[in-house]
């Protein structure tokens, strides 16, 4: 969904509870839910409400992707003009009131909010014909996908949540705080009834809405998180049995403007470069008519020439092989992932630090001390400005090398370690990396230790700076996997989850306490 979107006013209801009563009145001339809803024009609307949050600054437009990359050991300061509350994420002595993950939250739970308003309001009206139930009962299931998606970052973050599985519309709707695997299994059920209804594909404006084999995605990884590998299996094989999707021959082509809605591409988030970035959480926008995508943030928050406020680590560089480690080749992927000195940008027209120079921090490879910038959504290929929040790069948030890779880990949970290591080697063999197959000098595969040593090199190289290892790490340490903790400040019994947000606490009288450590 690249070009536009409707919107309607009666979906900028939050979620803020513990108000004074004289807040909890209607607007005798405005829409309701009951008077709104009442054909699948309409109905639609209501969802792509639900898509509209994600490219605000409280999701995808920025606070998304900073407070995964913060909590992860991929990531460095570029320099002192990090803003506070990213330093503390980064630096793991943020507190309840962090502004940072506290829009994440309440971005979440207006997307819950949004999509509950959908679910709600589908018995409003009957059909009129097949084809319109079959729209109707499509446009429900991605609401409760994208309900399922808003619940996966809470419950993978901050463990228990509050489950609303309908709308909440006064202060005494408020939810006390639901156990992890409960909402867990609120996803699983959102996400099986999803995959009924949805489409394998869409063409044309649709591109964008959730189809079958997102959902599908998404719950094996909900099901890898509870340790179900043969149940995650199941739906990681639904979506390679169903011939869709491939590799990308160019590892770049997921991460261009050019080159959005490819073979690999299974749900992304679409942004445009003409109509600027939305600062606020995605509602100013959200008016009866059309309301185009806006751009994204990312670009200049990451970009070498831009606030390059995050560079990535010493510990990301040094993963990727290369001959100086004992390795037969330099992996293509650390220059597709990443800017060093004399790279070419600007459509070729000029070379980072000789015609442009980059400010901040230096990172360390090989003992040689140097700038070494993100490269992966960067729109730096295109132009070279100091100052560009006009990127229309889609995120892809979920491509086809997850499956191959996550599969891989099941197969090898579940002693399947030859079909593991074949699956690892597909990434691999993509045309434009053509890493020599495992196993490798440095990375014997002979056992279910090293094989699984293996997939946690390969899928930090292959998804450098796309949001998975925060996951990773949490799922990870919470199965005992990990050898050493990556995170340097990591402390027991607090560090496994961020705190509640303050402002939560104080407004939800049935929330009592935070996690461990706060």
């Amino acid at each position: 969904m690249k070009k536009s979107l409707l919107f309607i006013g009666v979906l900028s209801l939050g979620l803020a509870f513990g108000c004074n009563d004289e807040l909890d009145k209607t607007n005798p001339g405005a829409f309701t839910t009951d008077s709104y809803f009442s054909n699948t024009v309409e109905l639609e609307s209501g969802v792509n409400a639900v898509y509209g949050l994600l490219t605000g600054s409280n999701l995808f437009g920025r606070e998304y992707f900073f407070t995964n990359d913060l909590r992860t050991d991929d990531f460095a300061t570029g320099g002192g003009q990090l803003e506070a509350p990213r330093a503390q994420l980064l630096n793991g002595v943020h507190q309840p009131t962090n502004s940072v993950m506290g829009a994440l939250w309440t971005g979440l739970f207006r997307m819950i909010h949004r999509a509950n308003v959908v679910i709600d309001a589908k018995d409003n009206f009957k059909t009129l014909n097949a084809a319109d139930e079959t729209k109707k009962k499509r446009i429900v299931a991605e609401a409760k996908f994208l309900r399922a998606m808003a619940y996966y970052e809470l419950s993978t973050m901050w463990g228990g949540v509050p489950i609303y599985t309908s709308s909440a519309t006064k202060s005494s709707d408020a939810k006390p705080r639901s156990t992890q695997d409960e909402v867990f299994a609120q996803i699983i059920k959102d996400l099986n009834e999803a995959q009924t209804d949805l489409p394998s594909s869409y063409t044309g404006a649709d591109l964008g809405r959730a189809t079958k084999h997102a959902a599908q995605l998404e719950l094996a990884r909900v099901l890898m998180f509870k340790g179900d590998y043969a149940g995650a299996k199941t739906e990681l094989s639904k979506i390679v049995s169903s011939g869709l999707f491939s590799l990308t021959s160019n590892y770049l082509d997921n991460f261009l403007e050019e080159t959005e809605y490819n073979k690999e591409s299974i749900f992304e988030i679409g942004f445009d470069s003409k109509n600027g970035m939305s600062w606020d959480n995605g509602d100013s926008d959200n008016i009866a008519g059309s309301s185009p995508r806006r751009s994204s943030i990312r670009h200049q928050e990451y970009s070498a020439v831009g606030w390059r406020n995050l560079i990535p680590s010493n510990g990301l560089i040094d993963e990727f092989e290369r001959p100086q480690k004992g390795d037969t080749k330099r992996d293509p992927r650390m220059n597709f992932s990443l800017y060093f000195k004399g790279d070419l940008v600007n459509q070729g027209k000029g070379r980072l630090e000789v015609d442009y120079p980059v400010q901040g921090n230096t990172s360390v490879l090989d003992g040689v001390e140097q700038k070494i910038s993100w490269r992966k959504y960067s729109a730096l290929y295109r132009n070279a400005d100091g100052f560009y929040d006009l990127s229309g790069i889609n995120m892809r948030v979920m491509r086809y090398a997850e499956v191959l890779i996550n599969l891989a880990e099941c197969e090898n949970e579940l002693g399947n370690t030859t079909a593991a290591v074949a699956l690892l080697n597909q990434l691999r063999n993509r045309a434009d990396v053509q890493m020599p197959a495992y196993p490798t000098k440095n990375y014997p595969v002979s056992t279910k230790d090293q094989v699984f040593t293996a997939i946690q090199h390969e899928k930090r190289v292959e998804f450098a700076a796309e949001w998975l290892r925060a996951k990773d790490i949490v799922r990870w340490r919470k199965q005992g996997k990990l050898k050493k903790e990556p995170l340097s400040y990591f402390v027991n019994n607090k560090h496994e989850l961020l705190p509640i947000p303050q402002f939560e606490i104080d407004n939800n009288p049935n929330i009592k306490g935070n996690n461990p450590g706060y």
